[in-house]
């Protein structure tokens, strides 16, 4: 939501303006007669666009607000027309902020999963995190953990898989859709953060 709306009003309105329509669109989805309480239950929608319109919609409600309002002279105005990013590039922006947080909540997932499941497991997701947050090649790795690389390349493989089954289980959370759109859905996040 954040990434979205200071796309769309970079410069344009203070953190604290940001801030209230954040928290304007918490209360569209929360509020009795809210969002959440219109979904017809058994919904197969997916929550990404759902989640993108109502902060769309809210940004437009604001927006029209504040130019309806008079400006005192002198003083700053909010131009809505000026709005210089495309819904095109304000839509990626939401997209890429959205693909970023289902991978941290897939990677929280996974890390829980592995606590769960063992010392091997937690050698794993380090594993995975030494490659893709800090882009330790395998082979240094492999000698800093004095195993072979060849070992190391097949327990990489592993915790990939085991990242991605997390992957799925959070999309299928997000997108109660068939099987055939969860893995869709984990093709299309990748690909936004590309």
């Amino acid at each position: 939501m954040r990434a979205y709306l200071h796309a769309r009003w970079s410069g344009r309105l203070t953190a604290e303006e940001l801030e209230d329509a954040v928290q304007d669109v918490f209360v569209a989805f929360l509020h009795e007669s809210g969002v959440l309480e219109r979904l017809r239950p058994g919904r197969k929608e997916a929550f990404r666009p759902l989640l993108y319109a109502v902060v769309r919609n809210i940004a437009l409600r604001i927006e029209h607000a504040r130019a309806r309002k008079l400006d005192v002279p002198g003083g700053s105005s909010f131009d809505a027309e000026g709005v210089p990013a495309s819904e095109a590039s304000l839509s990626h922006a939401f997209d890429r902020a959205w693909a970023e947080a289902v991978m941290r909540e897939a990677a929280d997932l996974q890390g829980a999963l592995a606590r769960e499941r063992g010392e091997d497991a937690l050698r794993r997701f380090e594993l995975l995190r030494l490659v893709f947050e800090q882009a330790i090649p395998i082979p240094e790795i492999a000698k800093r953990w004095r195993i072979g690389a060849d070992t190391l390349h097949k327990e990489a493989a592993r915790a990939r898989n085991e990242f991605k089954a997390a992957l799925r289980d959070v999309v299928a959370f997000h997108h109660p859709d068939s099987p055939g759109s969860v893995e869709r859905e984990c093709r299309e996040l990748l690909t936004l953060l590309e």
